[in-house]
Parts: structure tokens; C-alpha cells; sequence
């Protein structure tokens, strides 16, 4: 058997440097905003997308975030310099020769179980693999790998330039050196790591959800409006964002499909709201839509 830790030392030589080439795998807001972040930190990039039309929207999306940060001094490089750094396309084979490649794809399982597969295809063997997944089973995803031992999560916050956390998921079989290797490379973007096993909804998708799911019921049953929940748990308990407003940033239709998830492994706790539901069909998933708990209406 390949020891898991010399099959990736190529890459894990020095777990506090960012690998020169990185890949992304989708460019919606999520993927778009874990490249601008790799760009910021002076990786190469190429993020990958299904097709021709969605790669000229990732480019534009990760072009903006890199005027903004330009605008704003959050760099020292110039636009053009920044730019150069990054190209979309749609071919998986743009992967060979990144140290690491983030698959960011929408929460549908059996979609990112043939993202996963698609990428593993396309890269090295010293690559290390990592999904986005804010609730889906980093084992059960692993399934679709031949090399499950240099897999992981890293699970970003939304909206990425802002958030300050990466959750780094261990599955069963990550290798240790993986893991040590992506704590370096949260680091180096700016960003705090926290390490947790492979579980229901991690850490900061089911807590979260706890409270957003609780928020929603309580606005269904007519207890307070939307912005008065949310000021109880900004003002009284020093939350930057109330559940409700963080609800439309993350997306009610990537809430409802955690919540979904959550419900079939941890029980009652976690049933979606009858509101939620509802507002999903209608079409109402927060700031990407611009109408959600807030209308959104800089979207």
C-alpha cells in the first residue's frame, strides 16, 4: 500500500507556502470568491466550468472582486498583474500540474460525487483534492476516489472575500499530512482554520443552521419581523449578522438542502420549515435572487 504521506509530499514539502498552481472547479459566487482569495495570495489559478458561457461569468465575477480589492488597497499589485494570474475554461484537464483543486459545485450529491471523480481524472498524483461542501459527508464523497487518503473539506463562508474562517474537514481516511498542509494554506490567504472530523453538518453548518432554522419558524409563526429577530441576536448577543440576513447571503436554497441533509441523519431537529419550503418554490433565495428575508436591491 502507497503510504499517504509520501504520495503527496511533492506538494506538502512546506505546508505554510501556497502551491504555485491552484484549480477551482465552478465559478459561482463560492468558487469565484475561494479564487480571488488564492490570486490575493500570489497562487496561479484556473477555475473550470461546465460551459462557455458560465466560464465568461466566472471571469467577470472574479475580475470585479479583483478591481474591488484593488479600489480598496487590499493589495499592493496592480489589476493587469492580478489578472494575468487566473484563466477560466471548460476543460477538467486544465487541472494537471495544480497542487490543489477546489471542487465548489452546487450541494446535489451525485453532482459533486462526478465533479470529484472528474477532477481526481485530471491531476496529479501529488494533488490534493478538496471539496466545498458545507454539509455533505467528506466519507461518502471520498467514495468516488481512488485515493480517498489526500481528500478533505475546506469549507468556505460566503461571502469568501469577507469571512475570516475556513473549516477544514477530516474524512477517515485524509492523510495527516493533508490535513497539516491545508492548515498552512488557509493561513497563507488570510484566514483562521478551525479542524473538524467528518460529521453531520460539521461544526458551522449545524449550529448555524440551529439558529437559522429557529429564526425562520419564528418569523412563520408571526413572533417578530425578520429585522427585529435579527437585531435581538446582533445587539443582545454581539452576532455580526443575525441568522435571518445570513440566511439570504448563504442562499435559502443551499439552507433548505442542508437542513434536508441534516434532517435525514440527525432526526426532528432539523425539519425545514414550511416557510422555508415555500419560499424556495417561489423562487425567493435571498441576495443571489434579490429578494429573500430582505430585498436585495444592489443585486
Amino acid at each position: 500500500m502507497t503510504d499517504a504521506s509520501t504520495a503527496v509530499g511533492g506538494r506538502l514539502a512546506d505546508a505554510g507556502g501556497l502551491p504555485t498552481r491552484i484549480g477551482v472547479l465552478g465559478g459561482g459566487r463560492m468558487g469565484a470568491g475561494i479564487a480571488h482569495a488564492f490570486v490575493l495570495a500570489g497562487a496561479q489559478v484556473v477555475v473550470v466550468e461546465v460551459d462557455e458561457a458560465a466560464a465568461d461569468r466566472a471571469a467577470e465575477r472574479i475580475a470585479e472582486a479583483l478591481r474591488h480589492s484593488v479600489d480598496r488597497g487590499a493589495t499592493q499589485r496592480g489589476l493587469d498583474e492580478l489578472e494575468a494570474t487566473v484563466s477560466t475554461t471548460t476543460e477538467a484537464d486544465a487541472f494537471a500540474g495544480c497542487g490543489l483543486v477546489v471542487e465548489a459545485v452546487p450541494e446535489d450529491p451525485a453532482l459533486k460525487l462526478d465533479a470529484i471523480a472528474r477532477v481526481e481524472a485530471a491531476v496529479d498524483d501529488d494533488a490534493v483534492i478538496a471539496s466545498n461542501t458545507s454539509a455533505l459527508s467528506i466519507d461518502a464523497l471520498a467514495g468516488a476516489l481512488r485515493r480517498p487518503e489526500r481528500f478533505l473539506g475546506l469549507h468556505f463562508f460566503n461571502p469568501v472575500p469577507a469571512s475570516r474562517l475556513v473549516e477544514i474537514v477530516a474524512g477517515g481516511a485524509t492523510a495527516p499530512a493533508v490535513l497539516e498542509a491545508a492548515r498552512g494554506w488557509v493561513a497563507a490567504i488570510g484566514k483562521t482554520p478551525i479542524s473538524v472530523r467528518d460529521a453531520p453538518g460539521f461544526a458551522s453548518s449545524r449550529l448555524g443552521l440551529a439558529l437559522g432554522l429557529e429564526a425562520i419558524r419564528m418569523v412563520e409563526e408571526g413572533v417578530a419581523s425578520a429585522a427585529d429577530i435579527d437585531a435581538a441576536m446582533e445587539l443582545g448577543y454581539r452576532h455580526p449578522v443575525g441568522p435571518l440576513r445570513t440566511t439570504d447571503l448563504v442562499g435559502l436554497d443551499v439552507r433548505l438542502a442542508i437542513a434536508e441533509e441534516l434532517h435525514e441523519r440527525l432526526g426532528e431537529r432539523f425539519a425545514p420549515p414550511a416557510l422555508l419550503r415555500r419560499m424556495v418554490a417561489d423562487g425567493r433565495l435571498g441576495r443571489k435572487t434579490g429578494r429573500g428575508f430582505y430585498e436585495w436591491s444592489d443585486e
